[in-house]
């Protein structure tokens, strides 16, 4: 058996595994997750040790001679201080330098991409001048940088803080603003959760596709067999917990 075969098999077989779930939690199910954790973990110990500390430090250090990679690794060993109660107290200045490290990066890069952008994408003009053509009006919802998607999101954006503004009275042309606010919220959430779910539907179609492909002959059909096994393995364990139930009462 090769390895191409054997992935073959490993992979369908955690997949139904996985999809054990749909019928109860059980213990194939969560022999499945715990595989898929551990793993998951293992791997990513071993390529954090190999990327960052050989590569990035040990190398560096040893080969090129850039001592002033010390202060980094010091940084880090003053963290696991943390598993040391009497010295406990060391790791505050390495968590206090990488969490003010970390907010100084990216309040900028925050402020530029929530507030900044947001802005000049509300303020963008409702018409356009276009040379000798005078004042033209664009109404291609495909262009973000249209007058029609303009005034939409100036509509949007205008009706939504209304909506949340709650010294006025929502009364009279104020309730159709703050409907109107209402809309665009929904059709904000329901885009953000539709695309959540493509997201999940996209990773479902590539295990029914794996599983669909595992089961031709060249693989030894690893579908069909080990769907019953699973199968077969579930009522077993099925029916030794309500013999176990009934034995109890």
């Amino acid at each position: 058996m090769d390895a191409t075969v054997f992935g073959a098999w490993v992979a369908t077989g955690l997949t139904l595994l996985i999809f054990s779930f749909l019928y109860k939690d059980n213990p194939l199910f969560k022999l499945a997750e715990h595989l898929y954790v551990g793993v998951s973990v293992g791997y990513t110990i071993v390529k954090a040790y190999d990327t960052v500390l050989v590569h990035l430090v040990v190398k560096p250090i040893v080969e090129q001679g850039e001592i002033s990679l010390l202060i980094p690794v010091a940084i880090g060993m003053l963290m696991l201080t943390r598993y040391v109660p009497k010295a406990a107290w060391m790791s505050r200045y390495a968590f206090a330098f990488i969490v003010g490290m970390g907010a100084g990066l990216a309040i900028p890069r925050t402020i530029s991409s929530f507030i900044l952008k947001q802005v000049e994408d509300t303020i963008r003009p409702l018409l356009s001048l276009a040379g000798s053509d005078g004042v033209t009006f664009s109404m291609n919802l495909l262009n973000p940088a249209s007058n029609l998607n303009a005034i939409i999101i100036l509509l949007g954006v205008s009706s939504v803080l209304f909506y949340f503004f709650f010294s006025i009275e929502h009364t009279g042309v104020g309730k159709a603003v703050a409907r109107t606010g209402i809309i665009f919220l929904m059709i904000s959430f329901g885009a953000a959760f539709g695309y959540t779910v493509m997201a999940r539907m996209s990773l479902l179609i590539g295990r029914l596709t794996d599983l669909i492909e595992y089961s031709d002959a060249s693989y030894g059909r690893p579908t069909i067999w080990l769907l019953i096994a699973t199968v077969g393995a579930l009522i077993v364990l099925s029916r030794r917990s309500r013999t176990g139930g009934q034995k109890e009462q």
